[in-house]
């Protein structure tokens, strides 16, 4: 199965100077759990819920003057539309991550891929490999 069958379509990026409470309440509102950052028509990193509590509220930064550039990760990473699932899943575990943007052969952001995604696409044992691959704790 290609990814383009698999992800979610119609995802959104933000800039760069989006405040991180925007961030928490586009998260919350729309029931996800990153947000693609883009700058001059390109993708430079990715906020997740982890990213704002770890890297703003644990610091014990003024989180009121926070923006998605103080705590977004970095590089970007991602795959292709046209690629298979399975590839998709071998880029999550090596790199360990939950989210991928997915893009086309224009270099757009078409979509994201999420664990979810897989687990409603791919067999039961590939969904059990990434689970157990990106739910180790960091090093």
């Amino acid at each position: 199965m290609k990814v383009r069958d698999a992800m979610h379509e119609g995802v959104t990026w933000v800039e760069p100077n989006t405040s991180v409470a925007a961030l928490a309440r586009m998260m919350r509102d729309e029931d996800i759990g990153s947000i693609p950052i883009g700058e001059n028509d390109r993708l430079v990193g990715m906020v997740t819920d982890r990213d704002i509590v770890c890297k703003g509220l644990a610091d014990g930064k003024d989180v009121s003057s926070l923006t998605a550039r103080d705590v977004m990760s970095g590089p970007i990473i991602y795959c292709r539309a046209d690629e298979e699932v399975e590839d998709a899943v071998r880029i999550m575990e090596e790199h360990v991550v939950r989210r991928l943007p997915v893009i086309n052969e224009d270099k757009r952001m078409v979509g994201m891929l999420s664990l979810g995604d897989i687990a409603d696409c791919a067999s039961r044992d590939l969904s059990a490999e990434v689970v157990r691959a990106v739910a180790d704790h960091h090093p």
